[in-house]
């Protein structure tokens, strides 16, 4: 039906009479509809034929990456736009709209996927299918967005970002208090989580640009993101999907240079609401470093720092990411961080843990006990064209207590993905991952040691 209407409105003859011989006609793009616009943005980009522009002056190092195919033209870091990086990224919707003349724009995607897997209860701990052998609705993202123009050095300006998600994914986004009873509570399914909601405050007096973002934002360091098209693969590292996912408070990201960035910021805590009893203040303090030759990027973080007594997700974050330029089409992405809880209630003790969290592997005398945990994780990228690239991953996970995941249990995963895009707006992303616990069965509700599944997304941007 979209598509049927959509070439209607686009064959309707041009009806303008009466003008004088000499007088401007409207554009035939301006004479379409809507949905014609929009067809038609989808129907250049998949043939090559849209109009392209030059790109944009941007302020700093050169970027070190192709985008597409790669997620990130820039060695990312979390709480902030990119300082000098303009915003020159066109979308379907908005040029249906308006010919995305505005700043503000509105965006998205739909994320379907697929996954066969030899566990028949549960894909857990892997992340974002943790329903085996089945095809679901991962994501359905809606944004508005407006990026500060952190290019000019002149004047303060501002932005904003807005999140809506609805798929499976919200158990990977939800923080308590945000709508969280659906899955602490109900254990939908499928659910809905305002996952983003920020302003942004660009300052260019300070060094060379100072960027300040209140809200609720993604936790700031790490190589992987919970929206889809930000990553490198489809499924998630065991190290990402068992760290926290979103914070809330306020976030200073200063450009000290062009090699130097420093964030220090406070928050209420790890997925949960400033409303919540178990927030609380928590500091967070972070460093990046990007060589001259922008080969090399270090970027290292104290995320979420309190006294780190046990609450839901009180998680106490020490990160480290390194990302280095082989050449110009490979590249690596390479994480490590080390976590833990005090106090974390004993499990089979007389102490309930929080609803939504696990309790502890304690010593047998220990009615609570701290709960650490360690991992680390390796992307290797190969770009074999503007529209593919393979990428290899290799992660392990030391959950020495069980709190995480719910098992004591050392982990590895290794996943080989192919990424291709049609146009830009169209990714495929079919892998294979093995994965294994070593000290006991923790895959399919501890039925298995290992777990082998194939799975793909799509992800269709519009």
């Amino acid at each position: 039906m979209f598509l049927s209407c959509a070439l209607a409105l686009g064959q309707q003859a041009d009806t303008q009479t009466g003008l004088p011989p000499d007088a401007p006609k409207a554009s035939v793009a301006e004479s379409k509809g809507l949905f014609a616009r929009w067809v038609d943005f989808y129907r250049q980009d998949w043939r090559g034929t849209a109009a392209s522009s030059p790109a944009p002056a941007r302020r700093g190092l050169p970027s070190p990456l192709d985008s597409p195919p790669f997620p990130n033209s820039d060695w990312s870091y979390g709480g902030s736009p990119v300082i000098g990086e303009p915003d020159s990224n066109s979308y379907p919707l908005m040029t249906a709209i308006n010919q995305a003349r505005s700043r503000t724009k509105l965006y998205g995607w739909i994320d379907p996927t697929l996954n066969f897997s030899t566990s028949s209860h549960s894909n857990a701990p892997e992340a974002n299918d943790v329903y085996s052998n089945r095809f679901e609705m991962n994501q359905f993202v809606l944004y508005a967005e407006r990026l500060p123009d952190s290019v000019q050095r002149d004047h303060i300006d501002w932005g904003y970002h807005l999140t809506a998600l609805y798929g499976t994914d919200y158990r990977y986004t939800i923080a308590k208090g945000y709508l969280s009873g659906q899955l602490l509570n109900d254990h939908r399914q499928y659910g809905f989580d305002p996952t983003l909601e920020y302003v942004d405050v660009y300052v260019p007096q300070v060094a060379q640009g100072m960027n300040l973002r209140l809200g609720r934002f993604i936790s700031v360091p790490g190589i992987e993101a919970q929206l889809a098209p930000n990553n490198y693969i489809f499924s998630h590292s065991l190290l990402y999907a068992i760290d926290p996912f979103t914070d809330t408070g306020l976030i200073a990201t200063v450009k000290l240079n062009d090699k130097w960035l420093v964030q220090l910021g406070i928050t209420d805590g790890h997925d949960v609401s400033p409303w919540t009893s178990d927030a609380k203040p928590s500091g967070t303090a972070c460093l990046s470093y990007t060589t001259e030759s922008v080969n090399d990027n270090f970027y290292t973080c104290a995320n979420g720092i309190n006294n780190g007594k046990y609450a839901y997700n009180n998680l106490q974050q020490y990160d480290a990411t390194w990302y280095h330029k082989f050449s110009k089409t490979v590249h690596m992405a390479t994480e490590t961080w080390y976590m833990y809880e005090r106090d974390v209630p004993a499990l089979g003790g007389s102490i309930p843990p929080e609803t939504g969290a696990n309790g502890a592997y304690c010593l047998p005398d220990e009615q609570r006990c701290t709960a650490p945990e360690y991992a680390a994780v390796n992307f290797l990228q190969k770009e074999l064209s503007a529209h593919n690239f393979l990428s290899f991953r290799t992660d392990f996970l030391d959950d020495k207590r069980g709190q995480r995941t719910g098992y004591a249990t050392r982990y590895s995963e290794n996943t080989i993905m192919w990424c291709h895009w049609m146009g830009t707006t169209v990714q495929l992303r079919p892998e294979l991952r093995f994965e294994r616990a070593w000290d006991m069965k923790a895959y399919d509700n501890g039925r298995q040691h290992n777990q082998l599944t194939v799975a793909s997304d799509l992800i269709f941007h519009f």
